[in-house]
């Protein structure tokens, strides 16, 4: 059972690594939409599949301004290799140490130790405008943060 964070909730600011000396915060990216996109691990075979196929529509992501942030409790080398394998061309950011750390705050971290397979887009404002958890083994696609990326850009 999922209680991740709900629209309309203000998106909690975090700040994590992006390589061994750079981080990347939430509140950096103020002034244009996020996507987070939490995910249970590098090198597991749904999140491949899921992180492959928001690399290949990255500049549908990028039509609306929208960055788009990988998050799971891998650490920032192994984040490294992931994304150089898979040819990734966004950041993956390391929810580390201490572990899940934001994942709990977004109401994303599973007692197992990992991360469920959650989606957040949030507003210019930082408001999150839409959420949704899928099951950990189903790639939930991009069709839901698109269309929440459209409703948004109609208000």
């Amino acid at each position: 059972m999922s209680n991740i964070l709900t629209a309309p909730t203000k998106a909690p600011d975090f700040k994590l690594p992006v390589t061994p000396d750079q981080t990347i915060s939430l509140s950096e990216l103020k002034g244009r939409p996020v996507i987070l996109a939490f995910y249970p691990a590098d090198w597991s075979p749904v999140c491949g599949d899921q992180m492959a196929l928001y690399n290949e529509i990255l500049p549908e992501f990028r039509k609306h301004h929208a960055e788009l942030l990988g998050i799971s409790v891998d650490g920032v080398w192994c984040h490294s290799a992931f994304a150089q394998d898979r040819k990734l061309h966004f950041p993956l950011l390391a929810d580390f140490e201490p572990k899940g750390a934001v994942a709990k705050l977004y109401g994303a971290y599973r007692e197992e130790g990992f991360t469920e397979r959650a989606l957040f887009v949030i507003d210019a404002d930082g408001v999150i405008r839409w959420s949704y958890c899928s099951p950990v083994g189903v790639n939930p696609g991009a069709d839901g943060i698109l269309e929440a990326l459209e409703n948004m850009e109609k208000k």
